[in-house]
Order: C-alpha cells, then structure tokens, then sequence
C-alpha cells in the first residue's frame, strides 16, 4: 500500500513539473514574439531592424521628433537636433551636390541621405546655395557680415551665398561705423552705452529708410545709404553724439 502511495505521488510531482515547464516556455515565447515585433515594425509596419536608433525615434511630425532653440545671437529659432533621422527629405527642399554628396536644404535645416533615411547635419564649408534661409541673424566680425542660422555661417558670394566656417574674430550684433561717419560721445558715454545707442539708432535708421547696410543688396527695397546715414546721424545727435 505505501508503495502505491509513493508511486502515485511521484506521478503527480512529474506532471506538475511538465505543467510549469509548459506555462513558462509559453510565457517566453509570447514575451519574445512581442518584443521582436516591437523592433521590427514601427508605425505602418514598416520594418526597422537595419535603420539608425535615431530614425526608429525621428519620426516627422510625431511625439518623439525633437527640437532644440538656437539663442545664439538672439537668433531664437527651434530646429531639428542634429543626428536626427526621417524617411524622407522635406516636401520642396532645395537639392545641393557638394564634394561628391548629396545635401537637401529647406527653410534653414540641412539634410543628408543615409541608407534609406535623411539625416540633419551641419554642411560643409564651401557649400553654396543661392538663397539665405528664411529666418537669419547679420552678425559682424572683422568687419564682414555674416548671416547665421541653425550653427551654421554664410557670407555673399557671387550671386549667392556659401557655408563658411564660424568667424575667428569675436562676432557682434551690431555694424561697424560707416566710413562716412565720425561719431563722438559729447557726454562721456561708456562703451556699452556707445554700442547700445549705436544699435538702436541703427535700427530706426532701417525702419525710417528701409535701407539696412548689414543685409545683402539683393534684400535692399528702397532708400539709399545716404538716407541711412542721415538717419543714423541725427539719431545719434540726439542722444547726444557730435556725428560728422
């Protein structure tokens, strides 16, 4: 009888056992049919196995498309982070082949293809294009005009404009002196306030004339630098500026 008892419950402990057996490989096997089908398929069931991290994220227009704000010079601009990757090129961007590549270029944001998806980058020097982006900021140095946006540095060229590397010299917000001005401070103005009047007067000069000397001629509508000046210079005399 004992054995009988011994035999029954030894049976029982082996059916038991294959039960657990069969209850955890059926949970493994739901677990990993799970996550293999979060891998290869994102939206649209397309597969991603083989595309860069940083696509599987970017997608246009979705939750996990990132952006950054570009504030240098007061520039205040969001774009695309650098790296980030999309399906496609923007609908009407601009085609550049450059040093054996491909770049797409629209509204400031710099495209490369890699595989079957389109990266942001940064251009290369010696990049050239025939427009600026829609958004720039006129920076100074060295006495040169420079036209920033999205990290990256253009100066006119030709009848357009091309990728430089960022200026060597300190670059500022606000124009040289014109060549025809001599601006004296008659009330022992310090240099900060000299530069924030000269500023200021500067963009009442534009507003008042519609001529901008810090932009390319091109972008010129009306007014003449003459008038510029005029304006600038009886801006500057009444915040109290002998101007010659």
């Amino acid at each position: 009888m004992m054995n009988l008892f011994q035999k029954k419950g030894s049976a029982a402990r082996g059916w038991m056992s294959v039960l657990l057996t069969g209850i955890v490989l059926l949970c493994w096997s739901t677990a990993a049919e799970s996550a293999d089908r979060g891998v290869r398929h994102g939206s649209g069931g397309k597969s991603y196995r083989n595309a860069p991290a940083s696509a599987q994220r970017a997608v246009p227009g979705g939750s996990h498309s990132r952006e950054y704000r570009d504030t240098r010079y007061h520039h205040n601009r969001s774009y695309p982070v650098h790296g980030q990757s999309y399906r496609k090129a923007p609908r009407h961007s601009h085609h550049v082949h450059h040093g054996g590549r491909h770049y797409y270029y629209s509204r400031g944001v710099w495209y490369r293809p890699y595989g079957a998806y389109f990266s942001v980058v940064i251009p290369p020097p010696g990049l050239y294009v025939s427009f600026l982006p829609p958004y720039y900021t006129t920076v100074w140095a060295g006495g040169v005009p420079y036209y920033y946006a999205n990290e990256v540095y253009y100066t006119h060229r030709g009848a357009g404009y091309v990728v430089v590397p960022p200026p060597k010299d300190e670059a500022s917000q606000v124009p040289p002196p014109a060549d025809d001005l001599f601006i004296y401070p008659r009330l022992n103005q310090s240099e900060q306030q000299q530069a924030d009047d000269r500023y200021e007067c500067h963009q009442w000069a534009v507003e008042q004339t519609g001529f901008d000397p810090t932009q390319p001629p091109e972008a010129q509508t009306k007014g003449t630098q003459a008038d510029y000046l005029r304006a600038m210079s009886a801006c500057l005399d009444g915040r109290g500026y002998t101007v010659k």
